[in-house]
């Protein structure tokens, strides 16, 4: 079972790797060749205002990436559902594995278009335990001590999804593997790298960079970046 404790970062450990992830942001801000105001072939924008289209995956992280495969990763659904459980990879990928495409816009100001993605959909894994009344908002919680958080209508989009293959080739660990969350629709800091615990609740809590002034809702077509 996914424990929090067991991979918390603590006291002055955690502050420096904090700002690390901060200066990290930062650099990418400026750096990618402009994509906004490109349209795609239906006429609308290509991307996001403010957004700049990367042909590269930039790794961003708190400065801690988990050592986890298989056999040690695993994801509990708690909180307001029927059926709290942990699955392990083997139940995970026994789920239906779905392929997508979809952007991935981080809110440093740069996005990657057209993605191909492999994995399970939130909403199959959140489904099978079987939600409870008044079910309104997710909290994600990570290996690495992240967390997140969003509304459960966005988060049971279709393309919001638990994803272990990207462009063909198993997710590496420096972009989340073995698991991670993406949600296209929002900036990518909703989503979470080793996502381990997804708890379902009545009302909202603020995540890593919510706490710190990020957006509470990040829609990328509103530039909608910071609090």
């Amino acid at each position: 079972m996914y424990d929090p404790n067991s991979k918390r970062i603590q006291g002055r450990e955690k502050l420096i790797q904090y700002r690390k992830a901060l200066q990290e942001k930062q650099k990418w801000e400026g750096e990618m060749p402009m994509g906004e105001g490109e349209l795609n072939r239906n006429g609308n924008p290509k991307v996001p205002p403010g957004q700049r289209v990367t042909e590269n995956w930039p790794v961003l992280d708190l400065g801690f990436q988990p050592e986890l495969d298989e056999t040690t990763w695993n994801l509990t659904v708690s909180g307001l559902v029927k059926n709290v459980k942990t699955f392990s990879w083997e139940e995970f990928m026994a789920f239906p594995q779905v392929e997508d495409i979809s952007d991935f816009h981080c809110v440093t100001s740069w996005s990657r278009l057209d993605n191909h993605w492999r994995g399970v959909r939130f909403r199959d894994i959140v489904n099978h335990c079987e939600l409870l009344p008044g079910a309104k908002f997710v909290y994600i919680k990570a290996y690495d001590a992240y967390s997140t958080n969003l509304p459960l209508e966005e988060a049971m989009k279709e393309d919001v999804l638990l994803v272990h293959h990207w462009e063909g080739h198993p997710l590496t660990r420096d972009h989340g593997g073995p698991v991670r969350m993406i949600t296209p629709q929002i900036y990518a800091w909703k989503g979470a790298k080793w996502i381990g615990e997804i708890v379902i609740r009545d009302y909202d809590e603020k995540g890593f960079w919510e706490q710190r002034g990020y957006s509470n809702t990040g829609e990328p077509w509103l530039n909608d970046r910071y609090s």
